[in-house]
């Protein structure tokens, strides 16, 4: 990968709808030499695919949380498969340190939330950490 290549990743990670013809500009490349530079980094596997990231409005009653678990060798393989049923749960990762898996989760409430916690420790012990405010998100950058 080049500079120019970083470029057009910079441009489609900031929308990745803009259209070849705008990229070509800002690049100073034409628009078939931006189309096969796309096409080589999607072949390659760099970009991964494209998606649309949704802002839901904040609700005054919405709780966001990271939920730290420690399960037991037992229940290494449950835990991420309730994570998956879960709709409140956004993201789960393996993690190593003090618990083997951390959650991101999104509740209605802080009742839903405890409810929530409930289910998940059946399969471990919990710390949660509520968020109170996101001062900076750069998503999934490379």
């Amino acid at each position: 990968m080049d500079e120019l290549d970083h470029s057009i990743l910079r441009i489609l990670k900031e929308n990745a709808r803009t259209p070849v013809k705008e990229i070509a500009r800002r690049v100073s490349l034409t628009s078939p030499a931006v189309s096969g530079r796309i096409h080589r980094l999607e072949q390659a596997g760099v970009i991964g695919g494209y998606t649309v990231v949704l802002r839901r409005p904040e609700s005054a009653g919405q709780v966001e949380a990271l939920v730290s678990v420690q399960a037991g060798a037992a229940q290494r393989e449950e835990l991420p498969a309730l994570a998956r049923n879960e709709a409140q749960v956004l993201q789960c990762w393996r993690v190593t340190g003090g618990c083997n898996f951390i959650l991101h989760v999104r509740c209605e409430s802080i009742d839903a939330l405890e409810h929530l916690l409930t289910r998940i420790q059946k399969l471990g012990s919990t710390n949660t950490q509520i968020i109170l405010a996101t001062p900076l998100d750069r998503g999934a950058e490379p």
